[in-house]
């Protein structure tokens, strides 16, 4: 209910939609204050009459006159439900929703039941949250082909041919983003009872941490960010769209709708779900409507527990951040169940997850997990050199490996994204498609799993970092390649190897907190023990003076692709090649660049005596460097320059 002293208009909450045509998102709607009635009666003790003027005052004058007819008074707000407003003869999808939104600000939908009944729910055990209960409406999700699918999608892509611990997929990775989700949602609404958060809320939210990674292609990430801009650099496919495009196929495959009604939710849920798969859009300045349907502005809150848009925070990094860390060997030093006991929604300028002033450092170490999972692992030169590879399989197996899709029709793999039967039957398991096909089209493509599978791998010539000021973008790689192919043909002539573009490939690593070149804290805001309902933003200074004074850098890497069989005459031509790279790079606002061969450029750590001097080995009783000692520095030396 609203209290008398509530002064939120309901042009800021957004309480209605005006009619428009289904494609697009319809306007708030203009709402006088409810003062405007009578700030001495509540509504659920409103007249017909005072409920028929609200509702024209909503814009919803056909509605508040169906109303009038139907003698629905302030004490019924509660009884109304979208099943309801059907029986009513309001059958119009905008209108409905419309008109829950507008009475949504006078009482709140009935709560569903929590899952008490042990036959409604199911017990989990999660090696990262432990035994977890889900919903019974979340059991029958999982238990359907399309999520099932997720169970055959590594969750890294191709860095479990690299790190052997990282064999976790997308299906568990989907179930503990559902229970965070669960976590946070709870936790705010037992600490904040105003924000009025219904169990359909909680529900709602719950079910898109499960199904938010239900688009995701083979390899995951590689599908997204390497296989399509290769097949189609213009496509605008991203794996988010997938995922609630995914989403409606398993409700119409499986018949779930009406299972989703039994539960207590219905379209405008269903819709609200796939609005927090997609996360809330970004709002040009100045915008006033609210571009959601699901839920209205009051609730916009609950847009960032899955796919927060505004800084990175989400239940999503929090369960990949703790699953990869444990599955990788790698620490992880942020503690995301100490940030849902102090998040706390408040009002800046809409309202907001907000954390308490302490947390600020906790934060920072949540963005530096992810730096160093990105620098250890994602972008580990070894892992992306085998995602190069996989991809150049993938490009070259398109246009053989098809599957069929809705009516029948065969679909190519980059076809297949836009059709949800097709693309349903794609898992990593199409490594294995090209490994064992008998196809004489695939040879190329089998050629390249055959290497990844013995590790002839591309060698990594040399690496470097750009300049201040200075970016290279994925459109400016074929001019580079170009450049260096210019500089290595006449280097190459001697060794009697015509070298060419195609035999290299540059992988450009972008390393940041998240928000590319921005620090992520800048956009939390925080609230203090002794100001709880006040928010503020805490400079980087204000936490600690060791955090970055930058949150982005670029790495260049150069490999070349062939796998001679001389040794020797390879090792030359990485030499050559390294040489032209760091030739290129002087000229081209580019730091000097270091060798591929980590090895030889390390330093050794010297004594104290030696500190002017090389290093000699130590000297047998005859004064003489020792046999042994000398043999092993020899052999030490060659095992250096096989690299």
């Amino acid at each position: 209910m609203l209290k008398n002293n509530d002064k939120r208009t309901a042009k800021d909450d957004n309480a209605a939609y005006t009619d428009v045509d289904s494609t697009t998102p319809p306007p708030c709607a203009k709402r006088p204050r409810i003062d405007a009635w009578n700030v001495t009666i509540q509504p659920d003790n409103w007249t017909v009459e005072q409920m028929r003027n609200y509702l024209e005052s909503c814009g919803l004058r056909d509605i508040g006159q169906v109303f009038k007819v139907q003698k629905i008074s302030g004490d019924s707000i509660s009884s109304i439900t979208e099943k309801k407003l059907e029986e009513m003869g309001i059958h119009d999808m905008h209108t409905k929703w419309k008109t829950l939104a507008a009475l949504e600000e006078l009482e709140p939908c009935p709560a569903l039941s929590p899952c008490k009944d042990s036959t409604l729910c199911k017990v989990f055990n999660d090696p990262i949250h432990g035994h977890i209960e889900l919903h019974a409406l979340c059991v029958k999700v999982i238990d359907t082909p399309q999520f099932q699918r997720l169970r055959y999608i590594k969750q890294l892509g191709g860095c479990y041919l690299v790190f052997p611990g990282a064999s976790h997929n997308r299906f568990e990775h989907s179930i503990g983003t559902c229970y965070l989700a669960g976590e946070m949602t709870r936790a705010l609404k037992m600490k904040q009872p105003e924000l009025k958060i219904t169990e359909e809320d909680i529900l709602c939210v719950q079910l898109a941490g499960l199904c938010h990674d239900l688009g995701h292609g083979p390899f995951s990430h590689l599908f997204d960010q390497c296989f399509i801009p290769a097949v189609d650099p213009e496509s605008p496919w991203e794996h988010e769209k997938a995922s609630v495009a995914m989403f409606q196929y398993l409700l119409d495959d499986n018949g779930l709708k009406e299972v989703f009604n039994v539960y207590g939710l219905f379209d405008r849920d269903i819709e609200f779900i796939k609005e927090l798969i997609n996360g809330l859009p970004k709002q040009k300045e100045g915008e006033k409507d609210w571009p959601c349907l699901g839920r209205g502005r009051k609730k916009s809150f609950l847009y960032e527990i899955v796919a927060n848009k505004r800084n990175g925070i989400d239940v999503d990094k929090w369960d990949y951040f703790a699953r990869d860390c444990h599955n990788l060997g790698i620490r992880n030093s942020f503690d995301h169940d100490r940030f849902i006991k102090f998040a706390r929604v408040i009002d800046v300028n809409g309202l907001q997850i907000c954390s308490k002033d302490k947390e600020a450092g906790n934060l920072y170490e949540m963005f530096h997990t992810r730096k160093a999972l990105h620098e250890r692992a994602y972008q580990h030169p070894v892992n992306k050199v085998v995602e190069s590879m996989i991809t150049e399989a993938l490009v070259l197996a398109n246009d053989h490996i098809k599957f069929r899709g809705e009516n029948g029709e065969l679909k190519k793999m980059s076809e297949a994204v836009d059709d949800m039967v097709a693309f349903s039957k794609m898992t990593d398991s199409v490594f294995e498609q090209i490994r064992i096909s008998e196809d004489p089209k695939l040879k190329k493509a089998q050629e390249i799993v055959r290497k990844i599978q013995t590790r002839q791998l591309y060698t990594c010539v040399g690496q470097s970092w750009p300049k201040p000021n200075f970016e290279v973008k994925r459109i400016d790689i074929p001019k580079i390649l170009s450049e260096l192919e210019e500089m290595v043909k006449d280097d190459c002539k001697s060794l009697d190897i015509n070298m060419t573009k195609d035999d290299l490939h540059l992988h450009v690593v972008n390393l940041d907190y998240g928000m590319k070149k921005d620090n992520p804290i800048d956009r939390v805001h925080f609230y203090s023990k002794e100001k709880p309902n006040e928010a503020v933003k805490i400079r980087k200074e204000q936490v600690s003076m060791m955090l970055p004074n930058t949150f982005s850098e670029q790495i260049i890497r150069l490999y070349i692709k062939r796998h001679d069989g001389n040794l020797l005459k390879k090792t030359e031509v990485v030499s050559r090649l390294f040489s032209c790279f760091r030739e290129w790079c002087s000229k081209n606002g580019m730091n000097e660049a270091k060798s591929g061969k980590l090895a030889v450029e390390m330093t050794s750590v010297k004594t104290k005596e030696t500190a002017n001097d090389q290093v000699t080995p130590w000297k047998g009783s005859e004064g003489h460097a020792s046999k042994s000692v000398q043999g092993k520095c020899k052999a030490k030396q060659k095992i250096l320059d096989k690299f």
